[in-house]
């Protein structure tokens, strides 16, 4: 299977090649999914960190401490507590002792050395999340892979709005279920057929989670992701050139979520990302 077209590139495969780039540099990024190297979730009180392998957050790497202090979490609220020696900084500042921001305005990195730690929340639990810049995974990675642009599979699809706008069910790998803002849906013909595609928003695009025949085959077996912007006179265009795979395909650390059941497509969408772990 072809990564990418041996021809002279029209400008639209061009800009989807430019895109597809885009996304190379973004999983290999200092934060990026290449990088994730733990998710441990907060316990009511203490959490120490370090690398040793008692520790509640276990650390990476052989130049962080083996006790380097705890994160304290109560009520819902995370306090930092670092060894002086440690090294430890809050976006860029060393510090010892601070509360860590983790709302959608303000999130505090927490630094040492390699390694980057960061507060997330998952419904009603919260965790660290760790990254770790010389992680094995992004140095051996080889690059993500992706079927032939083929511009028959960037499509006009009606935008069919929600009226009110609804909370859809979706679900993700751990197993629980979020209800996300749904704003419609999309219907659009392949293969001699009308399908749907439920969206939600993410920032503001429409956001798609699907799976469809390829998946297991030649995509990621949960499903993949598609990303459009929203509709104009109740149109959007599903560039599924632009179809990618979720973080989990790439790291075991992430809470990637999963594809709503009308998102199940009866038919092989053979476009966009392939399944990195699949040899061909």
């Amino acid at each position: 299977m072809l990564v990418k077209d041996n021809v002279d590139h029209s400008p639209y495969q061009a800009e989807i090649e430019s895109w597809r780039d885009r996304m190379e540099e973004s999983l290999r990024a200092d934060r990026g999914w290449l990088t994730l190297a733990g998710l441990f979730w907060l316990n009511e009180g203490t959490n120490r960190f370090g690398t040793d392998p008692d520790n509640e957050i276990v650390l990476t790497g052989e130049s962080a401490p083996t006790h380097a202090g705890s994160i304290v979490f109560h009520a819902g609220t995370a306090t930092l507590h670092a060894e002086a020696s440690a090294g430890v900084a809050i976006n860029g500042r060393p510090t010892t002792t601070a509360q860590m921001r983790f709302d959608a305005d303000a999130q505090d990195l927490v630094t040492l050395g390699d390694l980057t730690m960061l507060v997330i929340q998952r419904g009603n639990r919260h965790a660290i999340r760790l990254w770790d810049r010389c992680s094995p995974a992004r140095t051996a990675f080889t690059g993500r892979r992706w079927y032939p642009v083929n511009e028959a599979y960037r499509l006009s699809a009606r935008f069919v709005p929600h009226d009110p706008p609804r909370t859809i069910a979706v679900p993700n790998i751990l197993g629980e279920t979020e209800q996300r803002h749904s704003p419609g849906y999309a219907v659009f013909a392949l293969g001699g057929h009308e399908h749907s595609l439920d969206a939600v928003i993410e920032g503001d695009e429409l956001f798609f989670i699907f799976r469809d025949q390829t998946a297991g085959d030649t995509s990621y077996p949960a499903g993949r992701f598609l990303k459009a912007a929203l509709p104009h006179n109740n149109q959007v265009t599903l560039d599924f050139n632009r179809a990618y795979s979720p973080p989990c395909a790439f790291t075991a650390f992430a809470t990637c979520p999963l594809p709503p059941p009308r998102n199940h497509l009866p038919l092989r969408i053979e476009a966009g990302e392939l399944y990195e772990g699949h040899h061909f």
